[in-house]
């Protein structure tokens, strides 16, 4: 990982405890939560700095496993229910280490028939999330200095909000085509680039948005350098 990134990453995690250290060799894990009987469930991943996949597919709650090069980065999972709503946690360690020879990767399967909200706090380096194929009710974006990449081409079953909160680098959303697309972007954002959207007012709107029976709508709010909108 880039120092640039582990410095930018030291910033934002304001609070955290920083010390310089060259990682050691790679450790595995893998981890996994079964389903349960909630209704829908809130998914917070919380990363630092580091690489981060998400996808869905799992058989189970979730399936995750994770590469890393510090014993103190060990992400940590938890998950509760209060019988209706779950809330699963994947965060990375408050006590963020800089240095050179880093390796930090998540790779994070999701169910694709519980009804979801996900909610992402990237600090710096890479994202890569699909998660069209999910039944989603909503999904937050927090990034932080890096790279991030949005796909939630698939078959939505009911309307839902995106929003995608400040940062620096950037950020390519991919939309479905077939389903109404409402995308909004305000307040310090740097180049905008959009492919099968047309701009109505304040707004970008695909075709289908007249007559589709779903509808997701996108806010992104400030600070991100540039970002892309594409819907296929």
């Amino acid at each position: 990982m880039k120092p640039i990134l582990l410095a930018a990453a030291a910033v934002l995690l304001g609070g955290c405890e920083i010390n310089l250290e060259r990682g050691g060799p790679d450790e595995h894990q893998t981890q996994s939560v079964d389903l349960d009987k909630s209704e829908m469930v809130r998914v917070d991943i919380k990363m630092g700095a580091g690489e981060l996949h998400v996808d869905g597919g799992s058989p189970k709650l979730m399936d995750a496993d994770f590469t890393y090069n510090i014993p103190a980065w060990k992400p940590q999972v938890s998950y509760t229910s209060s019988g209706f709503r779950g809330t699963l946690l994947i965060e990375q360690p408050g006590h963020t280490h800089g240095g050179t020879n880093l390796h930090y990767r998540w790779d994070v399967r999701l169910n694709d028939k519980v009804p979801m909200d996900v909610v992402t706090d990237l600090g710096a380096g890479q994202a890569r999330m699909d998660l069209g194929s999910l039944d989603l009710r909503s999904v937050q974006v927090h990034m932080g200095v890096g790279e991030m990449r949005l796909d939630l081409r698939g078959t939505p079953k009911r309307d839902y909000n995106v929003e995608i909160h400040g940062g620096v680098g950037q950020a390519t959303v991919y939309l479905p085509a077939s389903v109404g697309v409402v995308a909004s972007a305000k307040g310090g954002i740097g180049n905008i680039t959009v492919n099968g959207l047309e701009r109505r007012g304040d707004v970008w709107i695909n075709p289908a948005h007249e007559n589709a029976p779903v509808t997701i709508h996108l806010d992104v709010h400030g600070g991100v350098g540039e970002i892309r909108l594409i819907a296929q």
